[in-house]
């Protein structure tokens, strides 16, 4: 059937900002579906709050409303724009959620609106845990014994009926939020209250246990004809137990049987149709491995993160087919490359998928892995084997290792790898191998593990393989059959005592060099070109090198915290204008994820580890103008010096000029030639030499390593026991790797985006931060165009910053960050010479194509030929607000204090005419609940109360009541604040604040530290805890307290208005 003529104008839903088990296959998924229906002929209207997307860009769709995506703001949208449709699938599982309340709510029947791809019913059968279970019986689908708890009573009767093991799983949540396993019923007790709480619904399903099953998932597709095909299917290495986003993946299946692989892709293909989801829809489930025995785990309705990945191992763009279906066209109607989507892919590689944590950041969170998701982002890799393949997957992770080997583990002994390999962990893979070189048996492994026997002979292929290599000094044949297994060159030099630019000029010298095979859909039975390409030792390379001029472009790998899906942003919007100067522009990334992995973004895409081996492989076949390194965050920027001594034409800000803004020394030269001033502050290479420079500056201190992402490993301190601290625990500190250790200024932190083109230097906009100087810039609220500085300090930041553009040489992007003390004098932090997170948030704020004028910067067009003549231009009358997500609720055990290391994984943007209102917007947006009325835990450090004791009678006066520890409680009082007192934890162990807590009677938690006791693994800690575990809003920086008092003094009083970009 061709495309539906009664519809004309589509809804579509975003997924907001990024959180743990929500990240940018979103981003991927719903530009590819906006521009898909916008190619039919559509008019998209589209909803989405997170300003770092390519989705949110005004080319995507046809009107962009970055709106709070809750149910208030889309109702009054949809009423707004009367759409003929919406399209919910994209949006993850905010958009499903969403769908849900507008057909509950009748918005949509009000409007005429009906849901394309999946219907309300078939997102109810798939969602709701008993209709589920319905629809799988009454298919005769085997599914696990569970039973549906809406209370404490109900849940502990259902475990003790099934019987312990068992597993919860709360409804209607994200990433398996709340979720996990009992093994006992002091430990279903906990486990439910915070099920039931978390879950939307409050329901949670208890269901028998089967951990050590494989998990196996489907990715199929489904048209109104009732055709319907496999994309492709995914084996977990990790078996059930470990949510799927965290686990390592391969695809296609590699220890299926035959007989298996049809039994289960028959039963994905059963229940497709029953739910009759017209479009992409991922099925999982656990299979034992000792019998035919199989159940469902659970069905996706939707687009997810399983279709990102299966849309790049295979090639088949699971997102942009399933919008055209949505609007009723059918597969066979809809072509990729040459061939009808109707036409099943064959795979004649192996994918491997790795998660990647944020462990390296926060020490004391929790690493173990269980069915609620942990992982930031993940990275991809393609070989002709599984060894291969995950190999260059592990080196793709940027963790510090190149190979499948840690040194954490070089310590353990075979019991105590034996024990620490019983449980999922972010660095199992490393201690199973260190196992196998201790010689463990594989029986022993697979009993503590379930890892299926094949995966684990797989291990142990590449661990013996070890011995080899390193016997074989130099020898030729050895290094070929190590490149084919896929061991790094970085691996091959420390076995044979040689660096890995001495293995790249061996195999230069002797010609082994990879060749590229292409990503073909269809196993080379149809004709088609699709420039999308993985490197393996082969004969026949399938890479065709044009004549054109070529740029290539370094992406920025795994979405991590403090380099998020905004780099990538700024990546394919280089590409974009690299093609538009007429170049061809070549891609290398490997994240799955993200738009800039899209084969159709480029002229040619390289799926590759971001390491300067790989990179030099494809540098040596194409034979480059020049490579791009300042938009791939500081993943790019590291390659730059190794990839410059290899004779590597970097282009745009040079090696020199990277390493004047880096290099503490040189930075320091800069500063003090062009007079600019900077907290004072020396690198130090040892602890004694640390504690010298402190007390010589004084304390409080700001310590961190040099050349780091997104402040980590970052303190303040303010005495020498905590420094002491710091230098021994947090950081390796040598000569090699220098410890800044800084003056503490309290200010108004400051930052700008600008463009330098070596002559002329062009500002969009001075962005103020909320939190004053402590909170990273990433954690805090940041609002374009400036609120409360004068304009002296303005100026001052404008002066400073043509002149360090220029001083340091920079072509193209930089991003400043600046502190203005209460003299207004100003200082700068330091200056990255890339493009920041910020960038996305800045362009959409004030209109400006950043990462196009930049890029167009690099190719040699100067900003005056590009029309931008003055260095700042007027600023905007509407209120731009950029406020931080968390995903604190998914990281047990790490410190929710905001400090100078960064936590966000995501953000959100609000913009308003008012500036309260764009505030409410954009604190609403990013997730944070806003409550107008209830009660306010206060626990605040002697140092704050003064500063405090206004904003907590602001809250009295709107009618909240107060709570306070002991010593809070006693200052308010005094004040004429009436205050119930609350135990500390620390007071005969009284749990009477989490009791609170978990009651749900608290709206706000406010908590300060004081930076001189040292320790904050104290009371407060764990009152910041238990209020994120319950779902509580909780502050540790009294700024933000102050913004949300604006916020709810004027809800309570004003209105708030809805607009599109």
């Amino acid at each position: 059937m061709p495309k539906r003529t009664d519809i004309h104008k589509v809804l579509v839903i975003g997924s907001g900002p990024i959180v743990i088990g929500q990240a940018a296959e979103f981003d991927y998924s719903g530009t590819q579906a906006c521009l898909a229906l916008r190619e039919e002929g559509y008019e998209v209207v589209l909803i989405n709050s997170n300003p770092a997307t390519i989705m949110t860009d005004t080319d995507i769709a046809d009107k962009v409303y970055m709106e709070p995506l809750n149910l208030e703001y889309v109702a009054r949208i949809i009423r707004h724009e009367r759409p003929d449709a919406i399209l919910p699938s994209l949006g993850g599982q905010t958009g499903l959620n969403l769908a849900v309340q507008l057909a509950k709510k009748g918005v949509l029947q009000e409007c005429d609106v009906e849901i394309l791809g999946t219907n309300f019913e078939a997102i109810e059968r798939a969602e709701d845990r008993e209709l589920f279970k319905e629809l799988c019986e009454s298919l005769g689908e085997p599914v696990l014994p569970s039973e549906i708890a809406n209370t404490l009573e109900e849940g502990l009767k259902a475990a003790n009926d099934i019987g312990y093991p068992v597993i919860l799983r709360p409804a209607f949540t994200l990433g398996g939020t709340g979720g996990g396993f009992a093994y006992n019923e002091e430990e279903c007790k906990l486990m439910l209250k915070n099920a039931l709480a978390l879950s939307p619904v409050h329901q949670v399903l208890v269901e028998k246990s089967i951990k050590g099953y494989k998990e196996i998932e489907y990715e199929v597709m489904r048209d109104a004809n009732d055709t319907a095909i496999t994309i492709c299917n995914m084996e977990n290495i990790d078996p059930v137990g470990v949510h799927t986003g965290d686990s390592v993946v391969v695809c296609p299946s590699q220890t299926l049987t035959n007989k298996e692989y049809q039994m289960l892709r028959d039963s994905a293909l059963k229940i497709i149709r029953e739910l009759k989801i017209e479009g992409g829809c991922n099925v999982q489930f656990a299979l034992d491995p000792l019998s035919f025995q199989y159940y469902l785990i659970e069905v996706n309705p939707r687009v997810s993160r399983s279709s990102a990945l299966a849309s790049k191992a295979s090639g088949y763009p699971i997102a942009r087919v399933s919008a055209k279906i949505a609007v009723g066209m059918h597969l066979d109607e809809i072509q990729i490359a040459n061939t009808p989507a109707s036409f099943e892919p064959t795979l004649d590689y192996v994918v491997s998928k790795i998660a990647r944590f944020p462990f390296d950041k926060f020490a004391d969170a929790n690493n173990t892995l269980n069915t609620q998701m942990k992982a930031t982002g993940e990275v991809m890799a393609i070989g002709r084997t599984v060894e291969e393949s995950l190999l260059k997957a592990v080196r793709s992770l940027e963790i510090g290792v190149c190979h499948l080997y840690d040194k954490k583990f070089d310590s353990y002994t075979q019991e105590d790898l034996l024990e620490y390999i019983k449980n999922g962990t972010d660095d199992r893979l490393f201690a199973i191998a260190q196992l196998i070189r201790l010689g463990a048996d594989l029986n022993l492994i697979y009993n503590a593990t379930k890892i299926d026997m094949f995966f684990l002979e797989k291990f142990k292929n590449i661990v013996d393989f070890e011995s080899t290599i390193v016997a074989n000094t130099g020898d030729l044949t050895v290094l070929k059959d190590a490149k084919k297994m896929g061991v790094s060159d970085k691996f091959i030099g420390m076995c044979w005592r040689m660096t890995e630019a001495d293995i790249f000029k061996l195999r230069k010298k002797n010609n082994i060099f990879p060749v590229y095979k292409m990503i073909d859909t269809c196993a080379s039975e149809f004709d088609s070109y699709v420039p999308y390409f993985y490197s393996t030792y082969e004969e026949e390379n399938e890479s065709i090198v044009s004549d054109k001029k070529k740029i290539i472009v370094l992406g920025s790998g795994p979405i991590r915290i403090g380099q998020g899906v905004e780099f990538d942003y700024s990546t394919v919007h280089a590409i974009w204008s690299i093609r538009a100067a007429g170049y061809e522009a070549i891609i290398i990334n490997n994240n799955p994820e993200t738009v800039s992995t899209d084969y159709t973004t480029s002229d040619k895409l390289y799926f590759e580890p971001l390491t300067v081996e790989d990179v030099m492989n494809i540098v040596c076949l194409e034979n480059p103008l020049g490579i791009v390194v300042s938009l791939g965050g500081q993943t790019a920027i590291n390659l730059a010096p190794p990839l410059d001594a290899l004779g590597v034409p970097i282009i745009g800000t040079d090696v020199e000029a990277i390493d004047r803004a880096e290099n503490r020394d040189s930075f320091e030269k800069v500063m003090n030639d062009l007079g600019i001033p900077q907290p004072k502050g020396l690198a130090v290479t040892d602890i004694e030499e640390g504690v010298k420079v402190a007390e010589s500056i004084g304390y409080p201190v700001l310590v961190r390593p040099s050349f780091v992402l997104g402040g980590r490993a970052m303190q303040i301190v303010a005495n020498e026991e905590s420094l002491r601290h710091y230098l021994q625990t947090a950081v390796e500190i040598n000569t090699e790797q220098p410890v800044l250790v800084d003056k503490y200024i309290m200010g108004r932190e400051l930052e700008v985006d600008a463009i330098c083109d070596g002559k002329d230097v062009f500002v969009p906009g001075i962005m103020e931060h909320v939190e004053r100087t402590g909170v990273h810039s990433g954690d805090s609220i940041s609002i374009y165009p400036t609120f409360s500085v004068s304009q002296a300090v303005k100026d001052k930041i404008l002066d400073y910053t043509v002149k360090l553009g220029k001083a340091i040489g920079i072509i193209g992007l930089y991003n400043i960050q600046f502190i203005a003390d209460e003299k207004d004098d100003v200082y700068v932090i330091e200056v990255n010479p890339r493009s920041s997170r910020t960038v996305p948030f800045l362009s959409k704020a004030t209109s400006v194509p950043m990462a196009h004028i930049a890029t167009q910067v690099i190719l040699g067009h100067s900003l005056k030929e590009q029309g931008y003549t003055e260095v700042y231009p007027k600023e905007k009358k509407r209120w731009y607000v950029k406020a931080p997500a968390f995903s604190f609720s998914k990281l047990k055990g790490m410190d929710t204090y905001l400090s100078p290391e960064m936590k966000s994984t995501g953000e959100a943007i609000g913009y308003d005419k008012s500036l309260t209102r764009a505030l409410y917007k954009a604190i609403q947006a990013s997730g944070m609940h806003v409550s107008n009325y209830g009660t306010v835990l206060v626990t605040i450090a002697d140092q704050d109360k003064p500063t405090a004791l206004p904003l907590i009678k602001r809250f009295y006066d709107l009618g909240f009541n107060i709570e306070a520890t002991e010593g809070t409680a006693k200052y308010l009082k005094e004040h004429g604040i009436r205050t119930r007192v609350r135990q500390k934890l620390t007071a005969d162990d009284s749990d009477e604040i989490l009791k609170a807590l978990r009651q749900g009677h608290i709206a706000y938690v406010i908590n300060t530290i004081d930076i001189n006791a040292g320790d904050s693994h104290s009371d407060g800690s764990e009152i910041r805890r238990a209020a994120v575990d319950n779902n509580v809003t909780m502050f540790t920086s009294l700024d933000t307290v102050k913004v949300l008092l604006d916020v709810l003094e004027e809800i309570t009083l004003g209105v708030s208005t809805i607009d599109a970009e």
